[in-house]
């Protein structure tokens, strides 16, 4: 949930639709890439769910300057590692830690898989508040002494939370051990051996 590894550019280029030579330093998600596929192609987002992404062709063309993204959400595995809160009308953007990485484990630092549970995290409550325009490094969490708002922004961060978690459906994990180990018997056989 570190925004060294979610805060990273993207280049979009599109002659006669996109102007060239535009910066946009807007919170925008990979999520957003499908409803402006959606509404490119003159097609109708599904009705039936929750759809997290915003087209992304108003904020690309100018149209507006804020991204409609008031709360994003960084989930590791599926637990929810962190928020980052843009409030509406406002240049402030922070960032809650609910758990960080443990760097005294051998998780992440050494091997580079970060394991999101138990052992390998530290958890936060309240948690880790940080200021991104200030500190985009994430290096000092704000504190009630560093911060006069800081119970106020925790307040309206985890109402964020708990309306996002009304939205959500449970279903099976994707990227559960069942669903990553290698199963050969699976595989298009493409050889010559007698077993294809």
């Amino acid at each position: 949930g570190w925004e060294g590894g979610i805060h990273v550019p993207g280049i979009l280029r599109w002659p006669g639709q996109l102007s060239s030579g535009r910066t946009i330093d807007e919170p925008t998600s990979l999520m957003d890439i499908y409803p402006t596929v959606v509404n490119l192609a003159g097609a109708s987002l599904p009705q039936d769910r929750i759809i997290d992404g915003r087209d992304l062709m108003p904020l690309l063309k100018g149209d507006v300057q804020k991204s409609e993204h008031e709360f994003l959400f960084h989930y590791c595995g599926n637990a929810l590692n962190a928020v980052r809160w843009h409030p509406k009308d406002s240049d402030s953007v922070w960032k809650a830690h609910m758990f960080t990485p443990r760097s005294d484990t051998d998780n992440c630092y050494q091997t580079n898989v970060f394991g999101c549970h138990d052992d390998y995290v530290s958890y936060h409550d309240p948690p880790l508040l940080f200021d991104l325009l200030k500190d985009p490094s994430e290096a000092v969490p704000l504190s009630p002494e560093t911060e006069p708002l800081f119970h106020e922004i925790q307040d309206q961060i985890r109402m964020g939370v708990e309306c996002h978690r009304k939205t959500l459906t449970p279903v099976p994990l994707q990227l559960s051990w069942s669903n990553v180990l290698w199963k050969p018997w699976l595989q298009p056989c493409c050889g010559t051996s007698p077993f294809c």
